[in-house]
């Protein structure tokens, strides 16, 4: 459902599509690593199920979450990370897709904006940072939480995790890559 493409690429895009313009630099998420690729389903998923207008995208690298959300319909997206190369290959992205009126791009810890209410929180991010942000009783109040980057072993401890703070899993998506 998403067309990721560079800048500079002939787009080709059919009317069913979400066009994505994405200039990854040097970050990661270009859409073609399977955590990317599973987030975005997820999201897809989401969005076609609830009216998200608030979103977070915590650990955003290149901002192809965010920007895929606000394509999909949320009115406003706080996207964070905290390598500031990420941060300024983000904000080139939502210029390229002209959606500096809904997306802003700020420099800082996950951590640090975990109790930011949302309708959608994301998290496609480092194992150790999703544990404790899972441990942070407002980020758990997220009506809808896409966590995504686990190894095999580590999900089995992310649904330990949830199902302590009394949360479950409505869809899985797994690759044999990760």
């Amino acid at each position: 459902r998403f067309l990721i493409i560079p800048p500079w690429g002939d787009t080709g895009e059919r009317p069913e599509e979400t066009k994505i313009l994405l200039d990854p630099g040097l970050v990661f998420g270009t859409g073609l690593h399977a955590s990317t690729r599973d987030s975005l389903k997820a999201l897809a998923y989401v969005h076609s199920r609830v009216d998200v207008k608030q979103v977070v995208d915590l650990g955003t690298g290149t901002g192809v979450l965010g920007l895929a959300s606000a394509l999909l319909g949320a009115e406003r997206v706080l996207a964070v990370d905290l390598n500031p190369l990420c941060v300024n290959t983000a904000r080139n992205n939502v210029q390229l897709n002209r959606l500096e009126d809904r997306i802003e791009v700020k420099e800082g810890r996950a951590e640090a904006y975990a109790e930011v209410p949302a309708d959608l929180m994301l998290a496609n991010i480092h194992w150790d940072v999703l544990k404790s942000l899972l441990a942070t009783e407002g980020f758990r109040r997220n009506p809808w939480i896409i966590l995504s980057g686990l190894m095999r072993s580590h999900a089995r401890d992310l649904e330990a995790d949830l199902a302590r703070y009394g949360l479950g899993t409505v869809k899985a998506w797994e690759d044999e890559a990760t």
